[in-house]
């Protein structure tokens, strides 16, 4: 991950909060086959570990277990035009959140992949009140564990944390907020909010 200091965030607890509302990221690997890519919901097991899984048929499937990998999460991201500033000689540039996490990696066992999609689909359910949560006792028994089949899990224990929350806290207060708004007006209001709410 780009290393610049300026855009560096380094709350490790705002970062497991960021992370958990995300929920979703991308696990990279080198394989014997190459490089290999999947995208994964996950939860996090302990402070520095988290399941996630992936199809079956996934390439990186039969290569992670044991290996070192990456886990990405990217929160929103959003281009900045230089007029939008209100100040000269300034360039365009893209505004974004993400956190790289790196780790060994092992496989679960059928009962905590249970566990992790209970997990995922528990932490999403209850976002979605007042409607009755979904769990997996409204499926037919025996159809849940039949299905566990076509997924698998893994555990990623974190050993770095790289995150870079590039927002334009390298320019003055106004001029942040005049990009801000800029954004606002084309909707963006995820990434205009993260510019006048995260610190720096």
């Amino acid at each position: 991950m780009h290393p610049n200091s300026s855009f560096r965030w380094e709350d490790r607890d705002a970062l497991r909060a960021f992370a958990g509302e995300v929920g979703f990221g991308t696990i990279f690997a080198t394989t014997p086959d190459g490089p290999r890519v999947g995208h994964a919901p996950f939860v996090f097991t302990d402070e520095d570990k988290i399941a996630f899984h992936l199809a079956r048929g996934n390439a990186l499937t039969k290569h992670l277990s044991g290996m070192e990998g990456l886990f990405l999460v990217n929160g929103p991201d959003a281009y900045i035009s230089p007029d939008w500033y209100g100040i000269d000689d300034q360039v365009p540039t893209w505004n974004y959140l993400a956190l790289e996490w790196q780790g060994p990696i092992r496989q679960l066992s059928r009962e905590e992949l249970a566990a992790q999609v209970d997990a995922v689909s528990a932490n999403q359910e209850q976002r979605l009140a007042p409607k009755p949560e979904w769990t997996k006792d409204k499926m037919t028994p025996g159809l849940f564990d039949k299905m566990l089949g076509a997924i698998v899990g893994f555990e990623m224990t974190i050993t770095a944390w790289r995150s870079t929350a590039k927002l334009g806290h390298n320019k003055a207060p106004e001029v942040r907020e005049n990009a801000a708004k800029g954004l606002e007006e084309r909707g963006q209001l995820a990434m205009a909010h993260l510019m006048r709410q995260l610190p720096q």
